[in-house]
């Protein structure tokens, strides 16, 4: 885990909870499949808040049901 801690997506599982395919989903947020498929995978190396408000728009949650913040994990010393 990084120094600072880590922002985990949930987009996978909301997507799941939602019952919407990737597909219907991308088509709805207007997100390309490739970007889609880095937020489903957490490879995103910066957010952009317009989707991130697309995102929240279409699957009508929260940015706090979205994203998660992990905090660092204490050096072990």
């Amino acid at each position: 885990m990084e120094q600072y801690g880590k922002i985990k997506i949930h987009l996978a599982q909301l997507l799941q909870e939602k019952g919407l395919s990737k597909n219907k989903f991308s088509q709805r947020a207007e997100m390309q499949r490739t970007q889609l498929n880095h937020y489903c995978n957490n490879t995103v190396t910066r957010l952009d808040i317009d989707v991130l408000g697309r995102i929240c728009t279409v699957l009508d949650c929260s940015i706090g049901d979205l994203l998660e913040f992990l905090p660092p994990e204490p050096d072990s010393k």
